[in-house]
């Protein structure tokens, strides 16, 4: 028989009546000729609620224990499901990260999955047809047999993963959204829902802000080319519909120019004015941010008229602001600038699309119309797939909407 992952955020199991919806889903797939996994993740606020207590219990926690903790949430949901499926008289048993068993690194917090032994479960498809309801987000590192958590939204990561394990044809990942769509609907109203999109173009979506799948996940279905739709837990059971298949460039017939509009929010700016225009001195700055674990993004140098000095503009995460200004002023001896200059009231604004591979002046239409709103452009990156603008916070909303109606998206 066919197989089939099916993923249900912590929206989607909030409370047991919801967990009950969730299980009328995966009745209907069994009933369809499926042999079915399912992942779930915490109910709603149940992690943020566990982490609560770990900060006050402790404010210098153990990180291993950390992970006892929070992966009891997932632990919990996976033993209603399995009970609200036998309920309906469908077989099914509830499975922990460590019984399958899902081996990961030990950076606790945020584990990468090393292997999957996807043997229990399909033993238990065969030889006992029973739905395997697994707890997501969690696993477990093979030498210290500690348990292991993937950082958050790590559910979709686990379920991905798990398809691939197993060799399913496809994975469900269901959310509070019917799909992926062109941009974020509360901005633009007229954002269309999108019926396929590629993996790269995803990956690059869920990296510039679009929060509808863990970036991780999206890097395992592309490696492993796990077709993978994004649908509604909210649909009626009985009348789903079929969300957005996140699949192969090739699966696509028609392609955009440009797919989506992203936005990010967690950006803050960093400028080092009048540094030394000297070898070694770009070393200086990102080696130690690098260090502490500190990721840059855009980065802009602009040399002085005399030469010899340089201004470097670059962002990072907000919530790094401070930690890199700390960081650099440590350094500021070796580094020899004469400011630093930083602003957090700042946005991202991205365009994604395969179709920039084969048209010419994308960006440049972008960047009239924004000057034409009165936009500035703090700094600009590219890639072969999109763009992407640092602008002022106060015109997220208009420059947003300006791109989503300067390629056509209003009315794909």
């Amino acid at each position: 028989m066919p197989r089939l992952v099916m993923k249900f955020g912590g929206t989607s199991v909030a409370n047991v009546e919801r967990i009950r919806n969730v299980a009328r889903h995966v009745k209907r797939e069994v009933e369809a000729g499926y042999d079915v996994a399912v992942v779930v993740s915490a109910m709603a606020g149940k992690t943020n609620e566990l982490v609560g207590w770990v900060k006050e219990a402790n404010s210098l926690y153990d990180s291993k224990e950390y992970d006892v903790v929070v992966a009891s949430g997932e632990q919990v949901t996976s033993g209603l499901l399995a009970i609200a499926l036998q309920e309906m008289g469908i077989k099914a048993r509830s499975w922990q990260g460590w019984q399958i068993p899902i081996m990961t690194s030990d950076a606790h917090g945020s584990a990468r999955i090393a292997d999957i032994d996807g043997s229990g479960i399909i033993e238990g498809f065969e030889t006992k047809k029973e739905v395997a309801v697994v707890s997501g987000f969690q696993g477990v590192h093979q030498e210290t047999r500690r348990i292991t958590t993937l950082g958050r939204g790590g559910s979709d990561t686990s379920a991905v993963a798990l398809a691939a394990a197993i060799g399913a044809e496809r994975c469900d990942i269901y959310t509070d959204v019917d799909g992926v769509y062109t941009t974020d609907p509360r901005i633009v109203p007229k954002a269309q829902r999108l019926d396929k999109v590629s993996y790269e173009e995803m990956l690059e979506m869920a990296s510039l802000g679009a929060k509808v799948l863990q970036v991780r996940s999206v890097e395992l279905a592309m490696m492993h080319r796990v077709p993978t739709y994004v649908r509604s837990s909210f649909d009626d059971p009985a009348d789903p519909k079929l969300g957005t298949l996140i699949c192969d460039e090739e699966d696509i017939m028609e392609q955009q120019v440009v797919t989506g509009i992203a936005y990010s929010r967690d950006e803050a700016q960093i400028t080092l004015r009048n540094v030394a225009d000297k070898p070694g001195v770009a070393a200086s700055i990102f080696v130690p941010l690098a260090d502490a674990n500190i990721n840059v993004d855009m980065i802009i140098q602009v040399v002085s008229d005399d030469t010899t000095t340089t201004d470097i503009t670059f962002t990072v995460p907000s919530a790094e602001y401070e930690r890199a200004c700390a960081v650099l002023n440590a350094h500021k001896h070796e580094i020899e600038f004469r400011d630093l200059q930083g602003a957090t009231d700042v946005v991202k604004v991205s365009a994604i699309g395969v179709g920039m591979r084969s048209h010419a002046g994308v960006a440049a239409r972008a960047f009239k119309a924004l000057a034409d709103k009165g936009i500035n452009i703090r700094a600009i990156t590219t890639s072969e797939i999109k763009f992407s603008v640092l602008i002022d916070s106060a015109y997220t909303e208009l420059a947003v909407r300006t791109l989503h109606s300067l390629y056509g998206l209003d009315k794909t």
